[in-house]
């Protein structure tokens, strides 16, 4: 699949590297749920059962026990592709770089990799749809390219690829779908042109 090692030194203070579980729930409880609206974030034991399965992995990067920033990669054995499923940075290191450092790493790996990035909302406030804009050219400008829309969670997202050059889109497409599962109705790929995305698969099924 790809060969990343357990840690990364990126200076001499910083350590990126994939976290135990009591970093996990640190990252899952306070980091994650400040950063990331309850309709976009994948239950915590929905993420421990897809790690148990090497399906899933959370990196950050840790200045000694302190994290800075995180990256969690869901990926296959039988895919060759990793998603990018969430990137973030401690609310208040945000805008240093740290986050562009992360994908730095990633891009290292030489593996295709796709990104998700919420698409402006008609009718929102100008102030949201900025924020929504400048995170899709925040990775235009570290190397991803958007390649088409699609759906998951509720929302509407624009799927950005980085290392996929030579790779048919429509390949890049059934992975990236295959990566979720038959199971998740709620993930369109590609999304339809005017269709309503639906709802998160964990609010479904609580109905």
């Amino acid at each position: 699949m790809y060969g990343m090692r357990y840690s990364m030194t990126t200076d001499q203070k910083r350590v990126f590297r994939k976290m135990n579980f009591s970093e996990l729930e640190y990252w899952y409880n306070i980091e994650f749920s400040e950063a990331f609206v309850e309709n976009e974030r994948k239950p915590f034991q929905d993420i421990i059962t897809l790690i148990k399965e090497n399906k899933y992995e959370v990196w950050g990067i840790f200045e000694g026990n302190h994290l800075l920033g995180y990256a969690s990669l869901w990926k296959s054995s039988h895919v060759p592709l990793i998603l990018l499923d969430y990137l973030g940075v401690s609310a208040k290191l945000r805008n240093g770089g740290i986050g562009a450092q992360i994908l730095k790493h990633l891009k290292d790996l030489n593996t295709p990799i796709v990104t998700e990035s919420e698409l402006p909302v008609e009718g929102d406030s100008e102030n949201e749809n900025n924020i929504r804009v400048r995170r899709i050219n925040f990775y235009k400008r570290n190397g991803f390219i958007p390649a088409y829309e699609m759906a998951t969670c509720g929302m509407r997202w624009q799927a950005l690829l980085i290392n996929a050059n030579k790779i048919p889109v429509e390949s890049i497409m059934k992975w990236h779908k295959a990566l979720y599962g038959a199971g998740r109705t709620d993930v369109e790929i590609p999304l339809e042109k005017g269709k309503t995305p639906g709802m998160p698969y964990w609010m479904e099924m609580g109905k």
